[in-house]
């Protein structure tokens, strides 16, 4: 089975760069990412969802993707959803799998869904204090020295989506007005089966079987304090995450909100502008989709990474947008939710379906040129 996955991903070259990476305990701060948040003053309504076309799903990419996920060992879900075409492939797509960072996607949308009604700009100036930090990646923190770090919201949401900055998320998540606001602008979209959890410090101290205190934000208390939990605690905690996970989503929802949002359902124009330019500025996951997709094709995405005890990890993702040369978009979610599998195996599947997607399309405009059926 690895061998086929391997053989998949080897259409590609083989990049180094893996999960989002936590900042080496360094007293030297890291530079600020040159970004000026833009400030659109008028933003044009968004229109009405159009009805899409009931193309049947290609037959050749569904086995590809059901075999893909069916050989692979452990819980996973995938859904392609073809954003301008209407078709949807996926195996697994309707399981609750856990979103780790994936869910920033939904902060952020509901930050851009607040500027288009007029209710915070993307310039406002922002603190960021020591109370606001979390824990695992933030390199923010570095920036906050004894007293406040200020920055602008458009700046926080560039760090939180390209970086996947904890801090600057939970930061942003505060100012929408917590969880209950990213909740209500899921079910106000009607963008299905996802949930949204409790925030970063309230999540990942409950997967560990911790009890959240603002300590553990500093350097790696969090982790120390883990570490003293014991093996039957830490076990059941995980457990219960990966049974039911509070930030739970099915691939196929992830699928479909992103296809939405690329063709401009969600947000205004220059909203939806905006936060497809960042995600395709975005740092992380090298080693995902990024690394299965053919020369000429463009990416937009998010991933999220949950937490590892012993072998097992809950939470090993990438979501986005593919683009191929011609212009067709690909919204691809790709949801590992449990599996003791090493990191360099997760990558492979991931980086195999968008090596399926991209391969698929290339056979599709050959076939079209050629006047033969693609599926037949």
């Amino acid at each position: 089975m690895l061998g086929r996955l391997a053989a998949a991903a080897a259409m590609t070259a083989m990049l180094a760069g893996c999960v989002e990476p936590r900042p080496a305990q360094s007293a030297k701060a890291p530079a600020q990412p040159a970004y000026d948040a833009p400030s659109y003053v008028v933003a044009i309504p968004v229109p009405t969802p159009r009805r899409l076309p009931t193309d049947n799903a290609p037959r050749q990419l569904t086995a590809s993707i059901q075999q893909l996920v069916r050989e692979f060992p452990g819980t996973a879900g995938v859904a392609i959803r073809a954003v301008d075409e209407g078709w949807t492939v996926q195996a697994n797509g309707r399981l609750k799998l856990p979103q780790q960072s994936v869910s920033k996607l939904w902060v952020a949308m509901t930050v851009l869904d607040q500027r288009d009604q007029g209710r915070l700009r993307l310039d406002d100036p922002i603190s960021v204090t020591p109370a606001d930090l979390t824990l695992f990646h933030q390199p923010i923190a570095y920036l906050v020295k004894g007293g406040s770090f200020e920055t602008t919201v458009g700046n926080l949401l560039f760090r939180a989506l390209t970086q996947s900055d904890n801090t600057a998320n939970d930061r942003l998540l505060t100012l929408v007005g917590g969880p209950s606001a990213v909740r209500d602008f899921i079910e106000r979209k009607q963008l299905g089966d996802i949930r949204f959890g409790p925030g970063e410090r309230l999540l990942q101290a409950g997967t560990a079987g911790l009890t959240w205190n603002q300590s553990m934000s500093v350097g790696n208390t969090f982790e120390i304090m883990r570490s003293r939990l014991s093996p039957e605690a830490r076990q059941a905690a995980m457990q219960r995450y990966i049974v039911n996970p509070p930030d739970g989503a099915a691939p196929l929802a992830i699928a479909d909100a992103l296809a939405r949002l690329f063709r401009g359902e969600l947000l205004s124009e220059t909203s939806t502008r905006l936060i497809v330019s960042t995600m395709e500025s975005s740092r992380t996951g090298r080693a995902r989709l990024k690394a299965g997709i053919a020369p000429g094709w463009t990416l937009a995405h998010k991933t999220g990474t949950g937490q590892e005890l012993g072998r097992r990890n809950a939470g090993f993702n990438d979501v986005g947008v593919i683009t191929s040369p011609d212009g067709r978009r690909y919204a691809v979610a790709v949801m590992i939710g449990d599996t003791t599998q090493p990191m360099r195996v997760r990558q492979q599947l991931i980086q195999a379906v968008a090596a399926t997607v991209t391969g698929y399309r290339g056979a599709a405009t050959i076939a079209t040129r050629e006047g033969d059926d693609p599926e037949g």
